[in-house]
């Protein structure tokens, strides 16, 4: 309730800086919202919601495009090779804070080569089965982990995007050996999850939620530490045995560095009116989601902290780009 208060009197109260911006700011033209995974992701769905209200906001197409890859670095190193006019945004995931301490020589460096604009949504996941999986709950797939070390596979997103480092956590904190197969987004990792060429993973409620309610897979925890009230049957991970357990995927919104001050201050009053619009809340509680709209400055110092303590995390599990 705090948070969506919060929210409403951000969205309500926009500043005279912001009403500045926005009359002395447009894109140049057509509008290039790239998303770093293949269809059917947290981000790719947030894209998706926000890239009509955004077209109207900015008086240009906001075209989105998926360009998946390499956990994320293959979009991303499109984007912060943009030229810096609002013409080519990012809408990323958590693998911001968590790819620079993995992948080695890239081509850029994600500390400096965007800028913040919004942290716009936040998505929980959820550990799914195929319906006739012979793993039933959760209870028995830290059973059948611990028997059989290294035995159990499970699919993600991609190397260092949030549904591997919420597998690679659970590993951590429950002393089991499980082993990770990355796909080019969520919708193959899913997809894998199905065909039975994995034994479980960590899925968006935004691509698993409708399955789950219809019986296409099995749900056995949530990663957040609340319930999700698209699935409020579905006990969390924190609830069976791992207190403070909290793991996310996030979204946010990237232009690349040296975006001009009114052009991030107009593109984050588009997130906000994205927010503000009946169709898109009534979709991200569908989907179990959050809607935040963090402001850029604020949006900035918080993903310094997070990067630092996804540092500390990636030593301590010892997560690789495997």
């Amino acid at each position: 309730m705090k948070r969506r208060t919060w929210l409403a009197a951000a969205l309500a109260a926009p500043s005279l800086a912001s009403s500045r911006a926005r009359a002395q700011w447009a894109p140049p033209r057509q509008v290039r919202l790239l998303v770093p995974f293949t269809p059917g992701g947290g981000a790719d769905t947030t894209a998706r919601l926000f890239a009509p209200i955004m077209t109207n906001v900015l008086g240009q197409p906001v075209v989105v495009e998926n360009r998946g890859g390499a956990g994320g670095t293959i979009g991303a190193g499109e984007a912060a090779r943009a030229a810096p006019d609002g013409a080519t945004l990012l809408l990323d995931a958590a693998n911001q804070a968590v790819a620079p301490f993995i992948f080695r020589n890239l081509a850029f460096d994600y500390a400096t080569a965007f800028t913040p604009i919004s942290r716009v949504t936040v998505y929980p996941l959820i550990i799914v089965v195929k319906p006739d999986s012979a793993i039933r709950s959760f209870p028995d797939l830290l059973e059948r982990a611990r028997a059989q070390p290294g035995r159990l596979t499970y699919s993600s997103s991609g190397t260092a995007v949030s549904n591997h480092i919420a597998a690679a956590v659970l590993a951590q904190r429950a002393a089991i050996d499980i082993t990770h197969v990355p796909y080019r987004g969520g919708g193959p990792a899913l997809q894998a999850i199905l065909a039975g060429d994995v034994d479980f993973g960590f899925a968006t409620v935004a691509a698993a939620a409708a399955l789950a309610q219809q019986g296409g897979v099995q749900p056995l925890a949530a990663s957040s530490a609340e319930r999700i009230p698209a699935l409020p049957e579905v006990p969390t991970i924190a609830e069976q045995g791992f207190p403070g357990y909290d793991q996310t995927e996030w979204n946010a919104l990237y232009g690349p560095a040296g975006l001009p001050a009114a052009a991030t201050e107009r593109l984050y009053e588009a997130c906000r009116t994205a927010l503000a619009d009946a169709g898109v809340q009534q979709r991200l509680v569908a989907l179990g989601a959050i809607g935040l709209g963090t402001p850029p400055a604020e949006f900035a110092a918080w993903l310094a902290k997070e990067r630092h303590s996804m540092q500390a995390l990636v030593r301590a599990a010892n997560i690789t780009a495997d």
